[in-house]
């Protein structure tokens, strides 16, 4: 039995689940650190704040990789777990921006950052089940598809997401201001409507996507080496030694790429604020370090936009030039976007660096993924998903280490720096890609 070929609108739906998490992500990623400098922390403590998020999908996704590989419900395979972390992602959305509500039991500061850490959990498992989806349900030569179709959903889910406190606060008179140690009404009414939003993409998936059954599953899977042996909670580790040799290689660029991203994330809005703004690092609370922040909410949508765009065109380029090729080059543009916002006169500059960032967005979302289905059994399609996932919180876990120490006595105090090495640490992850051995480059989409 051969896997059907879907529609683009079943494909679109398939992934349209992905929109609402990436506006959750979104959220996340341009205000968690302005909302914990809020609550109190110094910015060479905010890597310290951020690490319990990759350090809870270390643990996390290779256990809901194993566990949605073994689970079939009436709801299916996949789709049990998205529409859970969906649900817990909802809560955290909700509650971070309002930890001084709990201060009667501990600090604002730590109920935020547990929050956060609950946000990042709950995306985790509901993200790597799309993942494993797209690898469930689409033949080969429809994967570049349909992880493209993924990226253009996350870009624009990214780009509502971003831009929100700004076109509360600027197209809808909601305040940016708060009295110290509170967070602004126009970041509290983004958090709710992404919560919302989150859950209702959700469930379109849900309610539009078929799973293929386990006696389906099993007819697909027939012709596979007898060496795909059903394998234990515990053999993790093995599948980890065992990990193809193509997964390997991807592992090293997922590495550099994504200790690049964390950096960018928990240091562009104190970056910009102290360098762009001239503000003091003490100064969290004034207006203009509002506006910054709203600012770097409306460049990460810039970025999130520009690669919505670029993932239309990622099938088409991969065909040309192949798919490693086209990872490559997408990194050096990143690389050097992020190197030359060091170099931008003034604020309305900052958009022209956000143009490479994008484009590499748009690629480590879609290339590396692409790659990796055509190596690794479909029988272990979820647990390999989810161990690839070490390599993107790894590097976020050593970031968050050493990134506040390495800003408060290496550079001084001064996070720009912490982005030119993001941008450096993408330049390497280029090299590498070229390094891949992608085993079924030749089976690009047509269409």
């Amino acid at each position: 039995m051969n896997k059907r070929k879907l529609s683009f609108l079943e494909i679109w739906n398939m992934s349209f689940g992905f929109l609402g998490i990436q506006f959750g992500f979104a959220l996340q990623n341009a205000n968690a650190s302005r909302i914990l400098q809020i609550f109190g922390a110094d910015v060479h403590e905010l890597s310290w704040f951020w690490i319990v998020a990759p350090l809870t999908g270390l643990i996390v996704q290779p256990i809901i990789g194993y566990y949605s590989d073994k689970t079939w419900t009436r709801l299916g395979r996949r789709r049990p777990y998205f529409l859970t972390g969906a649900i817990l992602a909802s809560l955290g959305l909700i509650l971070m921006p309002n930890a001084d509500m709990f201060t009667a039991f501990m600090p604002a500061l730590w109920v935020g950052a547990g929050m956060l850490m609950i946000m990042d959990a709950s995306f985790n498992i509901a993200m790597e089940p799309f993942r494993a989806l797209v690898a469930d349900l689409l033949p080969s030569d429809q994967r570049t598809l349909g992880f493209s179709i993924q990226t253009v959903l996350i870009g624009i889910g990214a780009v509502i997401g971003s831009w929100l406190p700004y076109v509360l606060t600027n197209w809808f008179g909601v305040l940016n201001e708060a009295a110290v140690g509170e967070v602004p009404l126009n970041l509290l009414l983004s958090f709710i409507i992404g919560a919302a939003i989150l859950m209702v993409s959700i469930l379109i998936t849900v309610f539009t996507t078929k799973e293929y059954s386990p006696e389906e599953m099993a007819l697909i899977n027939a012709n596979e080496p007898e060496a795909e042996e059903e394998s234990s909670l515990a053999n993790i580790f093995t599948d980890f030694v065992k990990m193809p040799h193509t997964m390997r290689q991807l592992s090293w660029v997922q590495f550099f790429s994504w200790f690049g991203l964390f950096g960018m994330w928990v240091f562009t809005t104190p970056a910009i604020a102290h360098h762009i703004y001239g503000l003091s690092l003490e100064d969290t609370h004034s207006t203009t370090y509002q506006n910054a922040g709203d600012w770097v909410g409306v460049l990460f949508g810039v970025y999130n936009a520009v690669s919505a765009v670029y993932a239309f065109f990622l099938p088409a380029i991969a065909k040309k030039v192949g798919r490693k090729k086209t990872h490559a080059i997408s990194l050096i543009l990143g690389g050097i976007a992020l190197i030359g916002i060091y170099f931008m006169p003034d604020e309305n500059w900052l958009i022209l660096p956000m143009i490479g960032i994008g484009i590499a967005w748009a690629s480590i979302l879609a290339m590396p993924y692409a790659i990796l289905a055509g190596s690794i059994p479909a029988k272990k399609m979820g647990v390999y998903m989810g161990i690839f996932n070490f390599f993107i919180v790894l590097p976020q876990i050593i970031n968050a280490v050493i990134g506040g120490p390495i800003v408060k006595y290496i550079y001084g105090g001064n996070p720009i720096y912490a982005l030119i090495i993001s941008g450096i640490s993408f330049l390497i992850a280029a090299v590498l890609a070229m390094r891949v051995n992608d085993v079924d480059d030749n089976v690009i989409v047509e269409e």
